[in-house]
Parts: C-alpha cells; sequence; structure tokens
C-alpha cells in the first residue's frame, strides 16, 4: 500500500472551492484565480493534497502555511510552489482585521506542465531548492514582471489567436524560467521550527515517513532505513525538531486521516483499511486522542 492510493483533490475540485473567485484559462489544465481569504471564507483549514501544480503569489495580507508538517509564512510580495503530492493546510491568516489576504494563483495539470518548454522533470523532481524550500520574495523589478506575465497570459487566453496553446504554453515557461531562477538564486527557508546539526537525519526521516507512513507507525521501522538505532534516531530527531519521532509520524498519519475524512466519501472503515490499522476501535481511539474529536465527529465539523 502506498500514499497513492490516498485521495487527492482535482484541480476542477480546487476551483470550485472558491465559486466567486474571478478567473481565467483553459479548462482544468490551466487557469488563474484571483483568491481572497477571509475569516468567514477559508476553505483550506483541512489538510489537502492536490492533483496538480498550483503557483501563489501574494498580493496583500499573511497567511500561514503548513507544507508536510512544516510551517511557513507567505506575506506580500512572496510566491509559494505546491507540488503534488505535498500535503498543504492553511494554518491561519494574518492581520485580517486590516485587510482581505489576496492570492494570485496559477494552477497548471500535470499535462499541461508536461507540454511546457523546459525540463518539468528536472525543475520539480531533482530536489530544486524550491522542493526544499517552496516560498520565495520577489524584489520589485521580479513583482513588475509577475505582475506584467499574469496580465499578458489573461490577454492571449481571451483572444482569437493561431496558434493560441503554444503561444500560452511559450509564456508560461518564460515566467517559469524566471520563478526558477528567483528559487536557484535566493530561495528562502521560512520554516518556523529551528534547525540543528540533526537537520540532515531529519530530512531523510521525513521522506521515507512521507512514503511509508501509511503503513508503518513504529520507530524501528525508519531507523532500519537510515541504519541507527531507535533511540540514537529518536535523540536525533528530538534535538532537530524538538519533537519526538513518534509525533511526526503520528501527524503524517493525522494529515492522511484527515484529508481522507473532509475531501473524499471513503467510510470509516475503508480509511481504517487505508490506513493500515488493525480495526475501527484502534483507529477512533487513536483519531480522538489525536483531535479531541472522533473521525466521524471531524468529518461532520
Amino acid at each position: 500500500m502506498t500514499t497513492d492510493t490516498l485521495h487527492t483533490i482535482s484541480l476542477s475540485k480546487f476551483k470550485s472551492l472558491f465559486p466567486g473567485a474571478p478567473q481565467i484559462g483553459v479548462g482544468d489544465d490551466f487557469f488563474i484565480m484571483d483568491i481572497r481569504l477571509t475569516e468567514r471564507h477559508q476553505p483550506l483549514g483541512h489538510p489537502c493534497r492536490f492533483d496538480g501544480f498550483l503557483l501563489l503569489y501574494c498580493v496583500t495580507g499573511r497567511i500561514r502555511l503548513n507544507v508536510n508538517l512544516a510551517e511557513y509564512e507567505i506575506g506580500e510580495g512572496m510566491m509559494y510552489m505546491h507540488v503534488p503530492g505535498n500535503i498543504v493546510r492553511v494554518n491561519d491568516l494574518v492581520d485580517t482585521a486590516k485587510e482581505d489576504v489576496r492570492y494570485i494563483c496559477m494552477a497548471m495539470s500535470n499535462e499541461f506542465v508536461k507540454g511546457l518548454s523546459f525540463d518539468a522533470n528536472k525543475i520539480f523532481n531533482e530536489g530544486m531548492a524550491m522542493l526544499d524550500n517552496p516560498s520565495a520574495r520577489l524584489n520589485e523589478a521580479e513583482m513588475d514582471i509577475m505582475n506584467h506575465g499574469i496580465g499578458l497570459i489573461g490577454k492571449i487566453v481571451g483572444a482569437e489567436l493561431p496558434y493560441k496553446k503554444e503561444v500560452l504554453n511559450s509564456v508560461v515557461s518564460s515566467m517559469f524560467y524566471m520563478i526558477m531562477g528567483v528559487w536557484n538564486d535566493r530561495a528562502e527557508d521560512n520554516r518556523l521550527s529551528n534547525s540543528t546539526r540533526s537537520r540532515m537525519i531529519f530530512d531523510q526521516f521525513i521522506k521515507l515517513v512521507s512514503e511509508y507512513h501509511t503503513q508503518y507507525r513504529n520507530v524501528g521501522f525508519y531507523a532500519d532505513k537510515l541504519c541507527l538505532t531507535p533511540k540514537y534516531l529518536s535523540k536525533l530527531i528530538k534535538n532537530a525538531t524538538g519533537r519526538s519521532a513518534p509525533d511526526w509520524i503520528d501527524s503524517y498519519v493525522i494529515l492522511e486521516a484527515k484529508n481522507l475524512l473532509k475531501y473524499s466519501s471513503v467510510t470509516v472503515k475503508e480509511i481504517v483499511y487505508k490506513l493500515n490499522f488493525p480495526n475501527q476501535s484502534v483507529f477512533y481511539k487513536f483519531f480522538k486522542a489525536r483531535t479531541g474529536m472522533t473521525p466521524t465527529e471531524y468529518r461532520n465539523s
């Protein structure tokens, strides 16, 4: 069993979460939305996994995002890149009393990205800076280019042009060269947790947890993979993050459970199977101990 079997929200479903947001695009393969988040309308408050690439460009306000359990603060003039497979949740909005949080969101399906004029596989899958640091700040000139680029894309989408698809792909590809340059030049780690010399082991541990948490919840399995003793691994993880290794593993399982409960119609019994619990009673106790609610109460909240 792998995380591929778990529930992923389509870009069409993502679009439907913001029914009043102005948008331009080409079906569900590529679209740009002007998103405003308020305390009353915050549809990403539960863990989500999206089937596609999302580039968020902050116009006003600030939000705190939880991406695979690491926390980032994204404010005005900053970008955040979401890649397929990541689990994201909006922790909270910042300074909402002063103004709404406004983001321009560029959404692209896997198929659309494959058609762009650059090596997407290399950029997104070979450890570029943006994968470890999914947020980056633009300077004034780059913000100006970003704004003009988004405006140009809007005009292309709305125009009757020969080779319209090719023109659109070329412009989006050009924007991505600029965006990747920003990340390679000065991608910044906005995680709110402390970093220590144990960070390298922690990063390896988290990658393994991301891959295997639906099957294995015991520290011994991950220690084995890293050729460490469970006791030594636990000490390194505690030193690196202030949290225990079992806590990190359980947190990933809770993220998956919340995602399935909130964004899918699968039964609790099916979730128990997908997350490799021995029975519903054990899962109910596990979930309530860590969230204060039963799975049913969370689904209905």
